[in-house]
């Protein structure tokens, strides 16, 4: 979905210890070599089924697409795919607006097909999630046709008011000045119900109502139903809009507060979200569907089933996720920190450095962190960061402690694709206009995925494609970089393999930290096996730097396991802990016997 835009995050730092010019953190909550679950360590893969492979020549990706291309997954190294939205849809949000939650979208497949894919996944030994979206439907399912007509059992299933009158001109007006994360008013008249109903996204996408009991059982039965087709768990979709406030004594709902960060009046930021968003009923909610995951695994058996959670929020908002001392939560709520404070601050060591002091800060105890870099709703990796450091960041996310998050593409260095405003489809942006529809667009990181050099990347063989393809397919795709001898594809691979048998990146306790302005370094390190050090030059000129200054106690030379593609540095070798040089960009993984 499109993000609604967060509210400036709070951010509990570590103490910070100047020792020249480095500051470093330490976290050992992590020190024994205890088995953990599976989704603890994982690496996460994002699908976008419309656009990972197309298996019928329409030009759209597929399910039949995605199974004809496990192997590729089973070959990178992940252990569960998330798959975007692939329900019946009118497709005004790609998926995100579902008129049946209890069948497949038929431009993707059938029912048939998903079975298929999850029985070829299940020989692969890979895991499939699918994305639930709880927090509306399509103004086209027919929940919302019986709740206009209100008919019996479904009069409250969405959020209705009947309005006020203004005072001056005795028209009848919204509830409330509530906007949408599309653009303009979150209520809209309905002719035949004679009421408003909110939609916190698109017209056509209206908000269930979480406090009539029968729409949280029916969601729950939503849950049961993929269980029971075989899903390993959910990643659940803008969850912290779930609940509004309540109306007040006289029926009414208050207004939100102007924000002053826009002068924008049709755009979400224009005013505070306060009353729509981050209340403590989401919070519950997600404890009950844990509870659904937990009563499925206890009753059919198997893996755990994991649930994960969309939350761009507060980190103390965003921890309660994880649940309480009497409570379990999520899984895994996603951990945005790498997109959105680089976003704000602008990209840097000192940025990286504050995301991940965000997440690990306030991470409650025996918890699991995890890492993401790029989704659908942004522009890609690559381009936000800069190719140079693509890398550097891929590395950083399968470095750090927990469970890291790829979205297809960033593996190849896939970078944003150029999209016209008369190729433009995603309604963020067809809300706006030609002029200022590049500032909402998240078609760039949509566009199909780049397979081979040959005709629609290899991606489909229709004479045109949903989106037009990326201006760099011919050199950035998986059959060209799987033949060079070196690429962006080979350095994940091995990233992903060296996170997998190192016992230090499974359980070993961190400390991270930058020197010389501009340069990132993380240690993992666990008594009786080798530490895994990361450094990174994220600046734009070289840099030569003492490893010294971050850790005295490390050896004095260190062995090159993994490096960034532009790296003239070669791997087996032994290099000094000081006089290090760094190009541009340069990021390297290295190893010292403990």
């Amino acid at each position: 979905m499109q993000r609604i835009p967060t509210k400036l995050l709070g951010a509990l730092c570590c103490l910070v210890v100047l020792i020249q010019p480095i500051w470093a953190c330490e976290n050992a909550s992590s020190t024994t070599t205890t088995s953990k679950d599976w989704w603890q360590t994982a690496q996460f893969y994002q699908i976008y089924p419309r656009s990972f492979m197309d298996s019928d020549g329409d030009g759209i990706g597929d399910l039949n697409g995605i199974t004809s291309k496990l192997e590729y997954l089973k070959d990178l190294g992940v252990t569960a795919a998330w798959l975007s939205p692939i329900f019946t849809s009118p497709m005004v949000d790609f998926g995100y607006d579902i008129s049946d939650f209890f069948d497949i979208q038929p431009e993707y497949g059938t029912l048939d097909d998903f079975k298929a894919l999850i029985r070829r996944a299940n020989e692969l030994d890979l895991k499939i999630i699918l994305d639930f979206v709880p927090n509306h439907s399509s103004d086209e399912n027919d929940w919302f046709v019986k709740s206009v007509n209100r008919e019996k059992g479904y009069e409250d299933y969405y959020v209705w008011h009947d309005g006020k009158t203004n005072a001056e001109t005795g028209e009848r007006e919204p509830p409330s000045n509530w906007l949408q994360a599309f653009r303009g008013s979150a209520w809209e008249w309905n002719e035949v119900r004679q009421q408003y109903y909110l939609h916190q996204f698109a017209v056509q996408q209206a908000d269930l109502n979480y406090r009539n009991p029968l729409v949280v059982e029916q969601m729950k039965r939503v849950l049961r139903y993929w269980l029971d087709l075989g899903v390993a768990g959910f990643r659940c979709d803008a969850v912290p809009v779930l609940f509004e406030i309540e109306p007040d004594e006289n029926g009414q709902y208050a207004d939100e507060e102007v924000s002053g960060l826009t002068n924008d009046t049709e755009a979400r930021n224009y005013l505070k979200s306060d009353l729509i968003e981050n209340l403590p009923e989401t919070i519950d909610m997600a404890y009950q569907w844990r509870v659904v995951m937990d009563d499925y695994q206890r009753i059919h058996g198997g893996d755990t089933r994991v649930l994960l959670i969309e939350t761009y929020a507060p980190p103390a908002y965003t921890m309660q996720f994880y649940g309480n001392r009497s409570v379990v939560g999520a899984h895994l709520p996603f951990n945005f920190n790498l997109i959105t404070v680089p976003a704000s601050d602008g990209f840097s060591a000192s940025s990286i450095k504050t995301a991940v002091d965000n997440w690990l800060d306030n991470l409650p105890a025996g918890r699991t962190a995890n890492w993401v870099i790029g989704n659908h709703d942004q522009r890609r990796a690559a381009s936000r960061y800069g190719t140079a450091n693509a890398d550097a960041m891929n590395m950083l996310v399968m470095v750090l402690p927990g469970a890291s998050v790829t979205y297809q593409g960033e593996e190849l260095g896939m970078t944003d694709g150029e999209i016209s405003w008369e190729d433009t489809q995603d309604p963020a942006a067809c809300n706006s206009n030609q002029d200022t529809y590049e500032q909402f667009t998240r078609d760039p990181s949509r566009t199909p995925f780049q397979w081979t050099s040959g005709t629609n990347a290899g991606f489909s063989t229709a004479t045109k494609t949903w989106l037009p393809l990326a201006a760099d397919y011919e050199t950035v795709n998986v059959e060209t970089e799987s033949a060079a001898q070196r690429s962006h594809l080979s350095i994940y691979k091995s990233l992903v393999a060296l996170r997998k048998s190192s016992v230090t990146l499974q359980n070993g306790s961190t400390k991270y930290g930058i020197i010389s302005d501009n340069v990132f370094v993380v240690k993992r390190y666990l008594t009786g096996s080798d530490s895994i050090i990361y450094v990174a030059n994220l600046a734009s000129k070289g840099v030569t730097v003492s490893l010294l200054d971050f850790d005295t106690t490390l050896p004095t030379h260190l062995t090159l396991l993994i490096r960034s593609l532009q790296s003239a540095k070669a791997e087996g070798s032994l290099f000094e802990v000081t006089g290090l040089s760094l190009a541009a960009g340069e990021a390297l993984v290295l190893n010292s016997s403990s």
